[in-house]
């Protein structure tokens, strides 16, 4: 178990990377950041080395986590990717896979430190020794990235736009009605220096659901903006977000463009199909006319992007478990399309890439059992033992998308992601 052992008034706004330095060299670290804009119980909260831990790529992987956190009945913070959908449903992955992440990873931490109004409470787990707080002295200072290689991408703009349009068909076919389709940018043979990268990122995009994720060699580096599930008490909350644009040069074309997006006819049916997909998702744990709409086409503006989100909620059943609600709900809808299985199989035939922790999640589980998990968006992913450096990035393909305008769309919500890296663009392939 853990139990609190100090808490100390402090006011410094580099404290919590100086606590991520602190630990690099355990094998389990996370800080999920909310850029003060997280209405939880913290601001941003470090969880650090692994007391215990459960990591599988078994096909029953959401049962083995529900196995797990029932021994612990403790904090738990973790990952899971986007292909635990092949133990959902009869789908698999073939494409290659330069991350090469677990497919789920939840860890009891050693450490944990939670930050709130300027306070610092810092529990460690039975094990350990209490924190020394003269640890937290020492000064942090920003490195250099350490970046140094090309960035390609996984396909040419005219391929994307070829598949664009072939999705299109499969659209006016009636397969499906809308799909989330992806590319990736990628770097082999590179340095990186994760944790510069991330404070640099996160300054930013300054996201709410932001995170520094390490397990082993495997680094992500996110600046989501985007919740895939949060359960309190009996209550469990979606947003998912569904339509873009770019932030304006003057506060006038800002406005203009928030209204653009709001009155934006593609934009507004992407969204309210995928809010019609978390309602049926829902709608197979909740209970019996418990699922609402709390909020539908909410604009909301971010360092880089204006976004589309709604909210949707619901009353769980009082016999459901952690793991069917992963079940029911997973992959988020939003990364996927409508109907989500045939989405799913087409993304496969389409995309290039195996996705790995992207449209996957992140986040955290309390020994209540409430948890919270972003979704695994604009975001960089690197394995520094191989040396390979990805992030995916894409949209909601319907039967009104215009190929050339969604490749675009593309570059708009990788723009903070070249920037952090100091790369005006991705080296084109014909």
């Amino acid at each position: 178990m853990l139990f609190q052992t100090q808490l100390q008034s402090i006011n410094n706004r580099n404290l919590k990377y100086s606590i991520v330095n602190l630990f690099q060299k355990e094998s389990s670290l996370v800080l999920l950041d909310g850029n003060t804009s997280n209405e939880d119980s913290f601001e941003w909260i470090v969880a650090a080395g692994a007391a215990s831990h459960c990591t599988t790529n078994h096909i029953n992987a959401f049962d083995k986590l529900q196995e797990f956190i029932d021994t612990h009945k403790d904090w738990a913070f973790g990952s899971m990717t986007y292909d635990l959908k092949n133990g959902i449903e009869n789908l698999n992955s073939i494409h290659s896979d330069g991350i090469k992440a677990p497919a789920l990873h939840f860890f009891i931490p050693k450490y944990l430190f939670i930050f709130k109004s300027n306070e610092l409470e810092i529990r460690h787990h039975i094990s350990q020794e209490p924190f020394n707080l003269d640890l937290l002295s020492h000064s942090f200072s920003i490195a250099g990235t350490g970046f140094n290689s090309v960035i390609k991408p996984k396909e040419s703009k005219s391929e994307y736009i070829a598949n664009v349009n072939q999705i299109k068909k499969h659209i006016q076919a009636g397969d499906v009605y809308e799909m989330n389709y992806c590319q990736e940018f990628y770097a082999t043979n590179s340095e990186l220096n994760p944790l510069a990268v991330f404070v640099k990122l996160n300054r930013i995009s300054k996201a709410p659901y932001s995170c520094y994720y390490k397990h082993n060699s495997t680094f992500l580096l996110s600046a989501s903006p985007e919740r895939y599930l949060k359960k309190q008490n009996k209550t469990l909350c979606s947003q998912p977000i569904k339509g873009t644009r770019k932030r304006g040069a003057t506060e006038l074309e800002d406005a203009i463009l928030k209204e653009e997006l709001l009155n934006d006819q593609k934009e507004r049916s992407e969204n309210v199909m995928i809010v019609d997909l978390v309602r049926n998702d829902l709608s197979r744990i909740a209970v019996k006319n418990s699922v609402k709409v709390d909020e539908l086409f909410g604009i909301y503006s971010f360092e880089q992007v204006h976004q589309m989100i709604s909210t949707i909620s619901c009353e769980l059943k009082d016999a459901c478990k952690l793991s069917d609600i992963f079940k029911a709900t997973f992959p988020m809808g939003s990364m996927t399309g409508a109907p989500k299985i045939r989405a799913m199989q087409l993304i496969e035939k389409f995309e290039k890439t195996k996705r790995g922790l992207y449209s996957g999640a992140i986040g955290y589980i309390k020994p209540n059992g409430d948890f919270d998990f972003n979704v695994v968006i604009r975001s960089i992913q690197y394995n520094a033992l191989n040396k390979y450096l990805s992030f995916m990035v894409g949209g909601a393909i319907t039967i009104g998308s215009d190929a050339e305008l969604e490749y675009q769309e593309c570059l708009v919500k990788a723009k903070a992601l070249f920037e952090v890296l100091e790369v005006k663009h991705a080296k084109t392939i014909s």
